[in-house]
């Protein structure tokens, strides 16, 4: 179908003649992308053409799109923004009159308008008032009526443009930068707004600016083809949804894949991400080259008259062999042979990240463009240099990505296409897989004063999540990977073995740590077999908090830090010889023995709840307070307590059941719980009323079970990303005293209430609990026995873990 086909004519004018025509084109699945945005703005055009012929506009009067339309960028749910121009000729009321004939029409079809009245001195004086619309007059295109007042306002809007650049150009640096804090980054949000965040179609059109100013430029190759991504999956999103919209919501990544035809969701994402690193790339480079021809220009004059008129020559100022600083950025120097020197990406990389400077986008290229690839296995000399380079800190980044732009790391490291620009939809991780390895080795950089091999602890760091891009477990696919690259690089065999254990191994520490109960012999012992030396061990421990302080907020914490600690003491002690402690139930504290003393004289629970400070003071924790409980040891406690801090809308945090044996003090055994706990929003519930509420569910007199469903049935579920499925496993060799049964679910109200009610209707005991929860994931681990105490023959513990799973599958 052409364009032809398709448009209206001034005799059918009316709304329902262009809707008509508008359905048709966006049905048309042969068309799509920028031919079928194009048909649509010269269709729109036609009609609103028609539109103001129709009206008998008075001489000196002319309609004008602006904006994304006066691009010619019209998404199937895009706003129409007009400008209805005049020379001020006519009466007002005619001219009132005739944008009425144009608007209603639009409004009649239902599309939302941006419109406005002015001549062209009102136009110029509110654009030099307004940046936004500035910004839209740049993209001014004449549809109807007057075509040399059209071409007069475009003419004085450009010269305006350009005349006051040096003003305006850093107001829109600002606008772009506030609306990047306030929107995120698009290269790395799960749900990306397409045209706010930055990297988006607004940070494209700020560059479409720059380049009118005459003042600097963007780095053009692949700009076009990201914008086009980016429209392109506005448009399907458009159309899947049916309404107007710019956010790529997780309900509607399938649809949106299904609609451009890819092979699924993650797909989608990194074809975003991709296009956005693009465009934030080109970003950082313009603004930085409008800053730097900015200062220029304030310095020169006063340097001109110092120097007698003279040219001024930029100072040049040796940083490494063939890399020099001018004009604060890093440059070839002019003796530099890149065609001779395979190391000196490298070395220019890593002079740049030491002395906190960009690379110039110059000096990227040539080194792209005309750099030996490096030998295999790698020079000392290139190792030394990637090493430095990892060890930089937070100026690594900026580095890396000018490198990774211009494609020298994946030629640097091939494995590394796999993982670039990945998506990771567990919302606790901030960053895709390959951002978060480069902010690994950023906090690894500071902690390499803890290790006796910082190198290796640098390299394990950006290397640790390389199995991401393979199928299977990540650690494992990671482990050969890491030994490939490590040897790629020129690491000794004793090396190379070491990078490969922090890389199969780089989480075991957090998972033992929270996972596992550490007074248990066979969890330190089997860590000790992992790692094998107190330098491995070393290193494990300064990676497993880099890890973690790289993934987000929820994954790291003081209190983690202190078990992850603990864990890492009692290893080392059994790597330097010590036997593993002997399996003794685990002294109460003084708080804890207070407690049980009156719970067993009570025979009813006992409970604190207070404020849990963070060791360091400063440093904030994942959880709002500790609560402490006793209570003589009886069937149902857990179920029990979970349904009642579910009910005050407490999020469990953390949790750790045990049962101590109080025979020297009373008699009989206590069950001591100590939760660290949260208010889902509003204050913290009374103790007193806790307490009222354990006994009443202990007793049976409060039906949990129906209270939560009652809560459940009140709150409708929002929409959002559909949760995988419960996974409910056997830990092999967990324990030599008892069964560990491990719970990953997505948490939820109730959650821990169901998993306590299936283990009791499994008829298994709950020796002991450690729950932990990573944003909107729970990973629970819970030593279970018989009813004599005895941990389950292995066939009785897949049954149980069969029958869990199942419960919370329904």
């Amino acid at each position: 179908m052409s364009s032809v086909d398709v448009s209206t004519r001034a005799e059918d004018s009316g709304p329902s003649g262009y809707a008509a025509a508008r359905l048709r084109l966006l049905q048309e699945e042969t068309r799509s992308g920028p031919p079928r945005r194009a048909a649509l703005a010269r269709l729109t055009d036609d009609w609103l053409a028609a539109l103001h012929t129709a009206a008998a506009p008075p001489r000196g009067t002319a309609l004008v799109a602006v904006g994304g339309y006066g691009r010619g960028e019209l998404s199937p749910r895009s706003d129409l923004d007009l400008l209805l121009l005049h020379d001020g000729t006519a009466d007002p009321a005619t001219i009132a009159a005739l944008a009425d004939r144009v608007w209603y029409p639009v409004w009649d079809l239902g599309l939302d308008l941006d419109h406005s009245v002015r001549t062209p001195a009102e136009a110029r004086k509110t654009a030099a008032e307004d940046l936004k619309v500035q910004l839209g007059l740049l993209d001014a295109r004449h549809i109807a009526g007057d075509l040399a007042i059209v071409t007069a306002l475009r003419t004085a809007v450009l010269a305006d443009w350009r005349n006051q650049a040096p003003r305006r150009l850093p107001e829109l640096d600002e606008l772009c930068r506030e609306r990047a804090e306030r929107q995120g980054e698009l290269q790395f949000l799960l749900e990306p707004d397409l045209k706010e965040a930055r990297g988006g179609l607004r940070d494209a059109t700020a560059l479409r600016a720059v380049a009118a100013s005459w003042l600097a430029d963007a780095p053009r190759e692949g700009l076009a083809e990201a914008r086009r991504v980016l429209l392109d999956t506005r448009d399907a999103l458009h159309l899947v949804t049916g309404r107007a919209g710019d956010r790529l919501a997780l309900q509607e990544q399938d649809q949106v894949t299904a609609a451009l035809g890819l092979l699924d969701a993650d797909t989608l994402l990194r074809r975003v991400y991709e296009a956005a690193r693009t465009i934030s790339y080109a970003g950082d480079v313009t603004w930085r080259e409008v800053n730097r021809v900015l200062r220029a220009r304030s310095v020169r004059p006063r340097l001109r008259a110092m120097l007698g008129g003279g040219r001024p020559q930029p100072e040049r100022t040796p940083l490494a062999e063939g890399v020099v600083e001018m004009d604060g950025e890093v440059v070839l120097a002019r003796t530099a042979r890149p065609e001779r020197d395979p190391v000196l990406p490298l070395r220019a990389a890593a002079a740049a990240a030491q002395n906190g400077l960009p690379i110039s986008l110059h000096a990227v290229r040539r080194l792209a463009a005309t750099a030996k690839p490096l030998p295999v296995p790698w020079p000392a000399e290139a190792r030394e240099e990637l090493v430095t380079l990892l060890g930089a800190g937070e100026p690594t980044v900026p580095v890396w990505e000018a490198l990774e732009a211009e494609g020298l790391i994946t030629r640097l490291l091939p494995d590394w296409e796999r993982v670039r620009c990945r998506p990771q939809r567990n919302p606790v991780h901030t960053w895709t897989v390959d951002r978060h390895l480069v902010e690994a080795t950023v906090r690894a950089s500071a902690l390499a004063r803890r290790v006796g091999r910082p190198d290796l602890l640098l390299v394990a760091a950006l290397l640790h999540d390389i199995g991401k891009g393979w199928p299977g477990d990540h650690s494992v696919a990671g482990e050969t990977i890491a030994r490939d690259v490590a040897a790629r690089i020129g690491f000794d065999r004793h090396d190379i073995a070491v990078i490969a254990a922090l890389v199969r191994h780089h989480l075991l520490l957090i998972e033992t740590a929270t996972r596992r109960d550490l007074d248990d012999p066979a969890a330190i012992q089997s860590v000790a077999e992992a790692v094998e030396t107190p330098s491995t061990l070393e290193l494990l421990h300064a990676l497993t908090e880099a890890d973690a302080l790289a993934t987000g907020p929820a994954a790291w914490s003081s209190w983690r830090g202190s078990l992850v600690a603990d864990l890492v003491e009692r290893v080392a002690g059994v790597l330097a010889g010590d036997a593993p402690p002997a399996a003794e139930p685990t002294a109460p504290s003084a708080e804890e023995e207070r407690l049980a003393i009156e719970a067993l004289r009570t025979g009813e629970p006992m409970l604190t709840l207070h404020a849990d400070t963070p060791p360091d003071g400063d440093e904030p924790e994942p959880v709002g307070v500790e609560l402490l409980i006793a209570l003589p040891d009886q069937p149902g406690v857990l179920p029990a307590l979970a349904g009642v801090l579910a009910l005050h809308r407490l999020t469990v945090r953390s949790a750790d059941l045990r049962a101590i044996d109080l025979r020297d003090l009373g008699d009989g055994a206590v069950l001591v719980l100590n939760w660290r706990v949260a208010a889902e929003y509003g204050s913290l519930p009374q103790a007193t009323r806790l307490r009222a509420d354990l006994l009443r569910a202990l007793d049976g007199s409060l039906d949990i079970r129906a209270r939560l469903a009652e809560r459940e049935a009140a709150y409708p579920r929002r929409r959002g990303m559909k949760a995988p499925p419960p996974r409910v496993t056997v830990a092999a060799a967990g324990s030599a005293r008892a069964t560990v049964i491990e719970v990953r679910a997505h948490d939820a109200p109730g959650l821990l209430h169901r998993i306590g009610r299936a283990l009791e209707t499994a008829a298994v005991r709950v020796r002991s609990a450690h729950v932990s929860t990573l944003g909107a994931n729970a990973v629970d681990a819970f030593y279970v026995t018989d009813a004599k105490g005895n941990p389950l023959p292995a066939e009785e513990a897949v049954v149980v873990a069969r029958t869990l799973e199942t419960a919370l599958r329904t």
